[in-house]
């Protein structure tokens, strides 16, 4: 996980905390919107991602007042919209969002398999803006 919160600081400019966060929080969200098969294969494929995606499950990381009010539209609105809500509680703006998404996505296709990131983009409405 160390070699992709790395990247991912350079392109983005946040820090490795609020990096690995947001990455939790866009694993777990893939595992609930997306294909069960292909989701698990790109977890699987990143080091250190199944620890990052079981912080974002349980809550882990805090955020304050901003982290909890983005977590609560995440789970009310569902959906891209309400993973866009969830990474904006915890500071990252639209630019951050779309470069962290794209440069996440090219490390799992570099990892995982450019077929098994096409299935999940695919799958998930409105996550091909983010890719």
């Amino acid at each position: 996980m160390e070699e992709l919160v790395s990247r991912l600081t350079a392109a983005t400019g946040l820090d490795g905390a609020t990096i690995t966060q947001a990455t939790g929080a866009i694993l777990s969200f893939l595992e609930k919107e997306g294909p069960a098969g292909p989701v698990a294969q790109l977890i699987d494929a990143i080091p250190g991602a199944r620890d990052a995606v079981n912080s974002a499950v349980n809550g882990e990381g805090g955020g304050g007042l901003m982290g909890m009010l983005g977590g609560m539209v995440g789970h009310v609105g569902g959906g891209i919209a309400g993973l866009g809500g969830q990474l904006m509680g915890m500071g990252l703006d639209l630019g951050q969002m779309q470069t962290l998404g794209k440069e996440l996505f090219a490390y799992a296709s570099e990892k995982a398999g450019p077929e098994v990131v096409g299935k999940i983009v695919s799958e998930v409405p409105g996550l091909n803006q983010f890719v």
